[in-house]
């Protein structure tokens, strides 16, 4: 089997590239990203690159080639910085994914997958779980989640202009895991707001609104559902997320500490302050994720691919904690080494 994986030194990328070099009948992996990595490291080796920028105008033609006789193509590809350019992001995000698809359509890949999310779902409910069929109409406060449900409208259009490919979309939860520290808190912490701080000291309260209820699955463990997805030829939605749902109290038993109530306008009014002043990186839209989305049910991606998440909900949170306290990088990769 020959796989394209495109965006693949990020988070999910280097853990997908991991899966799939431990898969005899993946005999040819391609990579495509805007920035080389340390070829020579794992997972990283016994790999094609090329570096291309999906948001240039170039890039259906440029992509279509590296495309040509792959079985698979899975777009990891996705820019949330800077998070005070939505404009540079769109680039990225949406015109970068409608360039995969085109070419993916031109070099008549039979399958692309692609990693949608939990943000890209409607408003749901906290105390019940949806399935695949809930609405994903963004939450439109955040950039993200508007990004994201443009792109499962791009998907809804390319299946049906294009019925022989297979079109495979995950809606994972967040996705951590200690590789990606530095690049996450380089995300959504800054200079001013390091987290070095918690190697020696800890937090005694954690305050979050009790509204913020979240899910939360490992990168291996996405990576795995990606492989299974892509062996068994799946088509569809399927949503991915460990057990168990994570709120204020849960983060704060991570951390050994108190939870504390607060109000959600507040929670978003010192969000937003704080992202204005540029003393943190993440806008007041991950505020409302947190709030709104609902809580899923992974129950088909547990029937159809046999997928069970290794790694537990708490265990994840835990390890990008720890390793945002620790420093933890990878230096072999231009993202995960972070900023």
């Amino acid at each position: 089997m020959r796989v394209v994986v495109v965006g693949a030194t990020g988070n999910i990328g280097s853990a997908l590239l991991t899966r799939l070099h431990a898969e005899p009948s993946v005999t040819d992996i391609v990579a495509v990203a805007r920035r080389m990595p340390v070829a020579s490291a794992s997972p990283y080796s016994g790999v094609s690159w090329h570096a291309l920028d999906i948001g240039e105008s170039s890039a259906p033609a440029r992509l279509a080639g590296i495309f040509a006789g792959a079985d698979a193509v899975v777009h990891l590809a996705w820019a949330l910085q800077p998070n005070h350019d939505e404009e540079l992001l769109w680039r990225t995000n949406v015109v970068g994914t409608k360039n995969v698809l085109a070419a993916v359509a031109a070099a008549r890949v039979p399958q692309i997958a692609y990693p949608s999310s939990i943000a890209a779902y409607s408003p749901g409910p906290k105390t019940q779980r949806v399935d695949e069929s809930w609405p994903t109409g963004g939450v439109p406060t955040s950039h993200y989640s508007r990004h994201k449900a443009i792109n499962e409208r791009a998907l809804d259009r390319f299946e049906e202009d294009n019925p022989s490919i297979v079109v495979t979309r995950f809606r994972p939860g967040f996705v951590f895991s200690r590789d990606a520290s530095s690049e996450i808190t380089g995300l959504f912490a800054s200079k001013l707001l390091a987290l070095g701080w918690l190697r020696y000291l800890s937090t005694p309260v954690v305050p979050l609104p009790r509204q913020i209820v979240a899910q939360i699955v490992h990168s291996s463990d996405v990576a795995d559902a990606f492989w299974r997805a892509l062996d068994r030829r799946a088509a569809g939605a399927f949503n991915l997320a460990a057990e168990p749902v994570i709120d204020g109290k849960a983060v704060a038993s991570v951390l050994d500490a108190t939870w504390l109530p607060v109000r959600l306008r507040v929670a978003r009014f010192a969000a937003k302050l704080s992202w204005k002043l540029r003393l943190q990186n993440s806008d007041p839209g991950w505020i409302d994720l947190g709030a709104f989305v609902p809580i899923m049910s992974t129950e088909r991606a547990r029937r159809e691919l046999g997928w069970e998440p290794t790694v537990s909900s708490t265990d994840a949170l835990g390890e990008i904690l720890r390793g945002a306290a620790e420093g933890a990088r990878v230096e072999a990769s231009p993202q995960l080494r972070g900023r």
